[in-house]
């Protein structure tokens, strides 16, 4: 029997085992929304925004580690999703986005709703296709679904004219599949990791840079095992944050522009720096003139072309950070002694004694930091934490403690406002047991604040704190330090929505909080509401995230207290 085009989109999804498509209907995607109404083997959720939507399958596919699957139209709803996809991309998270596209014999002519989305999206995807063949459908959606997920993952784009969906052909979906110009490689070189040992072993001063690449791979227990064993002092990147538990005795902390003095020294007086699924991103060298100096770098890493692209590499391994660690654990545990790197451990333990992450805490005004702390508190080991972009991100990732991978969904390498929440609605579909929470700013929250009908509506109990300065807080934070506190554009004060209105207009609850007390109480109301919340806090205006390094800096020259700016 043949099927139609969407209906060999439906059928593929269900072979791939896809339980919840995210996504916006319209003109050229129509027919592929007609048979999605018609089957009953996986739920569609309505976002409010394409952007919402593909955010949404990124919080999915990072709480599962599934592929998320996102489905849009041509023209404005491909290019709504684009900051979806380039989050996606930029974070390595697998997704498979739908387009609608006009009919093939149009495409070219500035039709209605016509942009070309393959162009559009080139640079911001693993790999896209422009369906021109209906016959070929189901064997570019098993790619697709392939590509996504395999390597280092990112998002994969099928773009669907609207003939191809009504066209029929033969439907066989391939069992397997084999790209000859496209092999990932899993695992390193044996010479390569027993050269990477030596180096760990005649080190005096190496240190773990533990990157993203290590959650994807689901590397964290062996790294927990090597780490126990050596007692090599790690550091994590925003990315990594519960690979290693936050009560780890060798964990120093996050490295890089907000990251720990510990971490941050350890990076810089390495002789020996094992990069495990890292790529040595800016937030995290520096200047990058003055990184690790008199440090000899091991690269672990899955995508061949992130060894070496900015710091020169000495030990260079391709491969999938687990396979690899599996294969290099027992040559350590063979020969490595962590009585060795003493001396270096108590160095870096006197710099967490000296200069610990810390704030001025009060009870006249309440300080971010406080509020990030007393969650951890409140919630449970379990709770899956996602953020927006900005001071409420980085006190998050400094303070939290994050007990396993894949708790902390924030967007890296893009720096996204407005996917926390999206994100922390995605997640929740994945992972419904579990409580999200997700932590936002006055600014952030905005950007995506109409998908409140979409957790209505679905029933997706999300929890997001506001920390609520009354400033777009990161950009204020430099303008203060580097612009001469010209605040250009950053003051929010003079137009602020009610979001306890905001919240209850739309389904949900709110708590405007300005006090500790009145934080636990609202808090642990928002627990029991089992409904999309806000807790709007009153924080401290002025509060800023430290320590720092400033911009074009080496990490050793950092602001740590107020004192310092």
């Amino acid at each position: 029997m043949k099927l139609t085009g969407a209906q060999i989109v439906i059928e593929s999804l269900i072979k791939e085992g896809v339980k919840t498509v995210f996504g916006y209907p319209g003109g050229a995607i129509m027919n592929v929304y007609d048979e999605i109404y018609k089957q009953n083997s996986f739920k569609h959720i309505l976002a409010k925004h394409e952007q919402g939507a593909v955010h949404m399958a990124d919080g999915y596919a990072r709480a599962t580690g599934k592929v998320g699957v996102a489905m849009v139209t041509s023209g404005p709803g491909i290019t709504n999703a684009v900051t979806g996809i380039a989050t996606a991309y930029t974070d390595s998270v697998p997704l498979v986005i739908f387009s609608g596209q006009v009919p093939t014999g149009a495409i070219g002519t500035d039709a209605f709703q016509e942009v070309d989305a393959v162009g559009v999206t080139r640079p911001i995807t693993k790999h896209n296709f422009l369906v021109k063949n209906v016959e070929d459908l189901a064997f570019i959606i098993k790619e697709a679904f392939y590509l996504a997920k395999s390597g280092r993952p990112g998002p994969v784009h099928i773009d669907l004219p609207k003939d191809v969906t009504i066209a029929k052909t033969k439907f066989i979906y391939p069992e397997k599949i084999e790209l000859m110009t496209y092999k990932p490689t899993y695992h390193g070189n044996k010479r390569a990791i027993k050269r990477a040992v030596e180096a760990i072993k005649k080190a005096r001063r190496p240190v773990f840079y533990i990157g993203g690449g290590s959650v994807i791979s689901g590397a964290s227990e062996i790294i927990r095992e090597i780490v126990k064993f050596t007692k090599i002092p790690s550091v994590e990147t925003l990315m990594a944050r519960g690979v290693l538990r936050y009560d780890c005795p060798y964990l120093l902390g996050m490295v890089g522009m907000h990251g720990s003095f510990a971490a941050n020294m350890a990076m810089n007086d390495a002789d020996l720096i094992i990069s495990l699924g890292a790529r040595f991103d800016d937030r995290v060298t520096g200047k990058i003139d003055e990184f690790a100096k008199n440090a000899d770098i091991v690269h672990i890493d899955i995508d061949p072309s992130q060894i070496g692209k900015v710091v020169k590499t000495k030990y260079p391994i391709v491969g999938d950070v687990k396979l690899v660690l599996e294969e290099m654990a027992p040559l350590l545990f063979d020969g490595v002694d962590a009585g060795r790197y003493e001396e270096w451990r108590n160095v870096l333990n006197r710099y967490q004694e000296l200069y610990p992450l810390k704030y001025s805490d009060t009870n006249e005004v309440i300080k971010p930091q406080w509020v990030i702390q007393k969650t951890g508190e409140l919630a449970d080991e379990d709770v899956v934490i996602t953020t927006d972009v900005g001071q409420h991100q980085m006190w998050a990732a400094q303070f939290y403690p994050f007990t396993y991978p894949r708790q902390m969904i924030t967007s890296g390498g893009l720096g996204t406002m407005g996917f926390g929440f999206p994100a922390a609605l995605g997640a929740k579909e994945g992972v419904k047991e579990k409580t999200v929470i997700n932590f936002s700013g006055d600014g952030s929250i905005m950007m995506n604040i109409q998908e409140v009908l979409t957790g209505y509506k679905y029933k997706l109990p999300v929890i997001n704190i506001i920390l609520n300065n009354n400033y777009l807080g990161m950009v204020r934070q430099w303008q203060t330090m580097f612009y001469d506190d010209r605040l250009s554009e950053t003051d929010l004060s003079d137009v602020q929505p009610d979001f306890v209105k905001l919240a209850e207009s739309m389904g949900g609850v709110g708590f405007r909080v300005k006090t500790k007390n009145e934080f636990i109480k609202a808090f642990n109301e928002a627990l029991k509401s089992n409904k999309v919340a806000f807790i709007d806090v009153q924080i401290d205006r002025r509060e800023d995230v430290l320590p720092m390094v400033p911009p074009n800096s080496p990490l050793k020259n950092m602001l740590i207290f107020k004192e310092d700016k």
